[in-house]
Parts: C-alpha cells; sequence; structure tokens
C-alpha cells in the first residue's frame, strides 16, 4: 500500500447506544504504560502539518532501509542554500491559514524517523472530524467526536498507526477536548453574541456547513433527526440536545468568574459539562467548588466518546485542552471516570496532561485537586528554558533567590507545597517550542528571533532532555524550524508562524514552498538522537534529584559562583547534577557561541571525593568524550570540565 493510500472506511455510529465498550474491549491485549513517564521523550505534531506521505530523500523507513523510490514520493528534501524564502510571501503566508495536507497515513510512513530521533511518544493533535468547509485544519472545531476527519484519513487508519507505533515501542497520545465543539450552530440572525452577566443568547438553529446561518432546527432530545447528515450539525446524536450547550456567547473577559467557564471560546460553542458554584467571591476555593459540582448528560457522554477512541485505537494517553475553562469538578470527574477504565485496558499509567493556563501556583492547585496527571502550558517555564539557553535568564541561586531562574522552578516545589524536588519530574511537561506559546508573551520559535539562534539549540535541548520534568520535542525543532514573521521577526497574526509544514508543501519552514524536511542528517536531529539513547541507559538523567552547580573560572577557593547574567546576557557555562541512589551526572552547556569554555564545576562530595576519576560520557561534540578530569579538594569537591560553543556534556 502506497503511504497516500486509505483503506476503506466502516461506518461511523450516530448514536453512543451503538458502542459497546465491553464487546470493544473484549479479548484485546492492550500496550501497557510505562513504569515513569519522565523517562519518555514526547514529540509533539499538528497533524495536518507533519507530513502527506509524499516526501522522497533524506529519511528511512521504520526498519532503517532506504524508503522505496515511487511516482507518489515527489516532495525532495530541503535544502537551505538552494531553497530558503523561494516562496512569494503573501501566498506562503495565506496558505499557512488553512488546511495544508499531512494525513495519517503520512504520520505513519515517519515512525522510523521518529524512532531514531528517540521519541516515546507521539502527542497527536486532535484528529476528530471538523466542522464541513472550516478552516480548522488544528483539530479543535470538532464536529463529530465520534470520526475522523477526512482531511486526516479514516479511524481504521488512526488505528493502524497507533498499532505499529507500538511495535517500535512508541506510544501515542491524543489531544482532546472537552468544554467546546466547532462553529456547529448559529445564534439568532446569525449574529455575534458575547457574554454578559450570564444571560442565554437565542439560537437559530444547527449549521449545514461552516457558511451555513443555521438552516437546522435546534434543540431535540438527543434523537438522529433522519434528514441531518453526519457532515452537518453535531454527532453523536445524543450532543443535538439543547441541554448540551451553554449558549451564552463569546467570552470577552478572559480571566472573569464565572465568564471564562461558561463563555463560547471564540467562535467555539461552549459544551455545558454541569453546575458548580456561582459566587465569584468564593472561586478560589477549589475544593468547595469541587464538593458541590454535579456533572451534566453532556459530560457523561464525552466520557463514553474518549472512552470508545481508548479501546478502539488503544490510545496510551489523553493531553486535555484548555482546562482553565472548566469546573475543577468537570475535569476531575473526567479523570476518575478515565483512569479507571484505562485500569480495565492494562493501561496502569494511563496519563491525562492538562493544558493550564493562569500561572504557575493555579497549575499546582489544579493539579492537586482534579487528579490531572500534569501540567503543560505554565508560562514561565518554557520562557526561562529558552532564554537561559540563550543566556539572557538567569539560572537561578539558591543562596539569595534574588533572580529566579529556570532551576528555582524546580528547587521551589517545597514553597508551593510539595514534598521534594521530584514532584515536578512527574507532573510537569517541559518543552521548549509550541503551537500556541499560551502565557507567552513571544510568538515566535526558539530559532525565530536570529539567524544565530539554531547554533543553541543543542544547549537548549540538552537543558529539555537532562533536567527535571516530561521532556517534549514540538515537531520541526529537531530541524531548527524558524517560525516567526520573517517580514518583522515578531508574529503579528497569532500561531501561524508557528505551525509550519514539515512536509513542505505550500507552508514550508524558512519561507519555502515544496520541500520536505525529514532530514536524518541534520546536525540538531543527530543530537538528539544520540542524546536520547545515552539518557535511556542513566536513570539518574531521567530520574535523579537536580541541584544547580556553581562554577568558577579559576578553581581557586572563594571564586566559585552561580553565574548571573552581567548587562542582560550571560556568556559562560551552566552547571547541573542529576544524583540518583550512588551515581551522579553532571550536565552543563556553555550559553557561548564563540569558543568552547573550561571551568571548574563543584560536585557532590559523598559520591565524588577528591582524588576520584570523572569521565565526559557525552558530548554536542563527540570527540571529547572519554576525557577524564580528577575530583579535586575544592568546594568540597570540583571538577574541571570543558563545553563546546553552544554545547551540551554530561560527566560521570
Amino acid at each position: 500500500m502506497q503511504p497516500n493510500a486509505s483503506p476503506p472506511a466502516s461506518p461511523v455510529e450516530r448514536s453512543l447506544e451503538e458502542i459497546d465498550l465491553k464487546a470493544l474491549a473484549a479479548g484485546k491485549t492492550c500496550f501497557p504504560s510505562p513504569a515513569a513517564w519522565d523517562d519518555e521523550i514526547l514529540y509533539f505534531l499538528m497533524l495536518d502539518r507533519f507530513s502527506d506521505g509524499r516526501e522522497r530523500g533524506g529519511f528511512n523507513d521504520a526498519d532503517g532501509n532506504p524508503v522505496a523510490e515511487s511516482a507518489e514520493r515527489e516532495t525532495p528534501l530541503f535544502r537551505i542554500e538552494a531553497d530558503a524564502n523561494n516562496a512569494e510571501w503573501q501566498q506562503w503566508f495565506e496558505a499557512g491559514r488553512g488546511w495544508c495536507g499531512g494525513t495519517i497515513a503520512g504520520m505513519r510512513d515517519k515512525l522510523g524517523y521518529l524512532k531514531r530521533l528517540g521519541v516515546t511518544a507521539i502527542w497527536v493533535s486532535p484528529v476528530f472530524r471538523q466542522v464541513t468547509g472550516s478552516d480548522s485544519y488544528h483539530g479543535y472545531g470538532i464536529q463529530n467526536f465520534l470520526d475522523v476527519d477526512p482531511h486526516y484519513g479514516t479511524r481504521e487508519e488512526l488505528r493502524d498507526f497507533v498499532a505499529d507505533a507500538h511495535r517500535l515501542g512508541i506510544r501515542v497520545i491524543l489531544d482532546i477536548i472537552l468544554n467546546h465543539a466547532g462553529d456547529v450552530f448559529s445564534y439568532q440572525d446569525n449574529q455575534q453574541y458575547f457574554y454578559y452577566e450570564g444571560w442565554q443568547w437565542p439560537v437559530k438553529g444547527y449549521r449545514m456547513h461552516q457558511h451555513d446561518s443555521g438552516s437546522i432546527p435546534f434543540g431535540g432530545n438527543g434523537e438522529a433527526h433522519p434528514d441531518i447528515p453526519m457532515e452537518a450539525a453535531i454527532w453523536p446524536t445524543e450532543f443535538q440536545s439543547a441541554t448540551t450547550w451553554t449558549m451564552k456567547g463569546e467570552i470577552r473577559n478572559w480571566d472573569a468568574f464565572p465568564e471564562f467557564l461558561e463563555g463560547d471560546f471564540c467562535s467555539l460553542k461552549e459544551i455545558y459539562l454541569g453546575h458548580g458554584l456561582q459566587d465569584p467571591a468564593q472561586s478560589w476555593d477549589l475544593e468547595r467548588r469541587i464538593s458541590l459540582f454535579r456533572p451534566s448528560v453532556a459530560l457523561d457522554h464525552l466520557i463514553k466518546v474518549y472512552r470508545f477512541w481508548m479501546a478502539y485505537a488503544d490510545i496510551d494517553g489523553f493531553r486535555l485542552d484548555t482546562v482553565k475553562h472548566m469546573e475543577p469538578g468537570a475535569v476531575r470527574y473526567f479523570a476518575s471516570s478515565i483512569h479507571e477504565f484505562a485500569q480495565t485496558l492494562g493501561k496502569e499509567n494511563f496519563p491525562i496532561i492538562g493544558e493550564i493556563t493562569g500561572g504557575r501556583s493555579y497549575a499546582m492547585q489544579i493539579l492537586d485537586v482534579t487528579g490531572l496527571d500534569a501540567a503543560l502550558g505554565i508560562g514561565d517555564l518554557p520562557d526561562k528554558l529558552e532564554f537561559l539557553a540563550k543566556g539572557w535568564r538567569s539560572p537561578g541561586n539558591p543562596e539569595t533567590g534574588e533572580q529566579e531562574g529556570y532551576f528555582d522552578l524546580f528547587r521551589n516545589s517545597l514553597l508551593d507545597g510539595k514534598s521534594g524536588h521530584q514532584w515536578y519530574s512527574k507532573h510537569i511537561v517541559t518543552m521548549i517550542d509550541d503551537h500556541d506559546q499560551v502565557g507567552e508573551q513571544r510568538k515566535y520559535r526558539f530559532c525565530g528571533d536570529s539567524t544565530e539562534s539554531w547554533k543553541l539549540l543543542k544547549a537548549a535541548l540538552g537543558l529539555n532532555l537532562a533536567t527535571e520534568g516530561i521532556s517534549c520535542i514540538y515537531y520541526g525543532t529537531e530541524q531548527a524550524f524558524n517560525g516567526a514573521d520573517p517580514r518583522t521577526g515578531d508574529n503579528s497574526y497569532g500561531d501561524v508562524f508557528l505551525r509550519e509544514c514539515m512536509f513542505g508543501g505550500p507552508f514550508g519552514s524558512l519561507q519555502s514552498t515544496g520541500r520536505h524536511f525529514f532530514n536524518e542528517e541534520h546536525e540538531v536531529f543527530r543530537f538528539v538522537g544520540r542524546l536520547a539513547e545515552f539518557r535511556k541507559g542513566e536513570i539518574a538523567l531521567r530520574r535523579g534529584r537536580q541541584y544547580l552547580r556553581k562554577v568558577s573560572a579559576t578553581g581557586n577557593e572563594g571564586e566559585f559562583f552561580y553565574p548571573q547574567p552581567v548587562n542582560g546576557e550571560m556568556r559562560w557555562v551552566v552547571a547541573w547534577s542529576r544524583n540518583f541512589a550512588e551515581t551522579e551526572c553532571l550536565c552543563a552547556i556553555n550559553t557561548s557561541l564563540e569558543k568552547e569554555l573550561t571551568v571548574w564545576a563543584v560536585v557532590d562530595h559523598q559520591l565524588n571525593p577528591p582524588g576520584k576519576t570523572m569521565q565526559c560520557v557525552f558530548s554536542s561534540s563527540p570527540e571529547e568524550e572519554g576525557e577524564e578530569t580528577e575530583v579535586v579538594p575544592v568546594c568540597g569537591s570540583a571538577v574541571k570540565i570543558t563545553v563546546p560553543p553552544g554545547g551540551f556534556v554530561v560527566y560521570r
């Protein structure tokens, strides 16, 4: 079968009553959960932007063999000298605002590429059927919760993709939505209504397609109207009841309670998940809100929907969108129901990762009270990670706490009411790029602010993969995508420039078209693959306690310091240890691009007493691996290390 071919699709259930979950799971041996998700390396891809299966050259198949040539494989590999900036800007930009052509078959075709990158879990953007005629290529505007959008492929293809991923030891996390569907109905007179004091607004009818003004009768008791095609209104039929929706218009104040819970998410229609506390003066009391919450029928329907996908496709985890916009009681009810069902499938560690905006403290509270397994979207974490690697932020200072840095986010877990350093390691997803940069001021990728930034990607990814947290790579980072408005170096058009096509198509990175980026020889790809393989054998790098280390240019007693920016810049070595049982891994990055730097770094006096030898066991410059250094009796214990420009090393 060619990579872009699709097997015939089976009929999709019109009603949840047609689904027998016990029968669906009977006799099935599901792929097990990992022992710990901080062992894993996640890879987040946007399905429409990843692969169309037509690429040739630059990558191999799942077995490591060259991909056979065929007439369908018509897209050659990107070459920066010849192909960058080859597109007319306006056409290229407009193409990025709509569907580009990525498919499940194309994603399946790249499993070998992802395996060699070191990925152990693929987080896939929503696959569900979108409103007919809409431009919601991102997948967050759902029209049918039980079907895959035909732009992507079929349910059968999704199931087969997951099975193939499992055969390679790769798990699949599905991006899901609870609190809204697509723009499936029109308010009265096709007007744009906004939230106002909790009023419900009159609805004209369900849409036949995106540009229909609401020609399908609204409401009903949840039974399917015989004249409504599956491509129109909302499916399965249980969601066609008027009680599914809040009908309160678009959110205007994104921080006003209860507006941000009840209002429509822009044009996406808010689903009524249940009744909870309504008093804004008590909105801070999450436990009281949970105790008062009563789930809606629609929430029970959504639970069955996502249990179906777990059983049908053997999904390994969920990423839950826009948690801030749901009652904590609804999230807790959902998480408990999903975790229970996962255990019946033999998945004892099924993660529900919540996108929780609203600040770090709020995210910690939500994790505590809802039973979500991990959080992402915490605004200051990717900011501190990125700009530490670029030499513009403090790594932290455990002695003074004057400048909170990246390492303080983990050290301060005690201040957040956690029992120790390692709480963050298991409950926070860390990444430097994302599809919308929620909670951040910037709207560009790591490489989008400068032509030199890509040279610091090894330092940034070393930080990402060798510090605490569940490490995640956003697609294209391993190919140094530059995701920013090429005219200004900033992004004035929202998220478009964060979502380039790996397969090239009409919206390739670096303002290119018709050239793909699956280059297994790219130096960043090779670095990540080597580090992921090394990390697999070093439990200290995955689960170890974490300590920021003092460094010194001289190695003299009294001249060891935690590095800090001077006049806004820090072109120096940042070192930290990951300690586990009897092992210490000393890691370091160099934020200078001008030269390699040799410094002394403090290590654990008990694990590495003076006279012991440590060795460079990993370096972004492989020729340095194997170099030995003796522990000296300075600052307790210290070693002399060398870090390549913009590079990353591990000594053990």
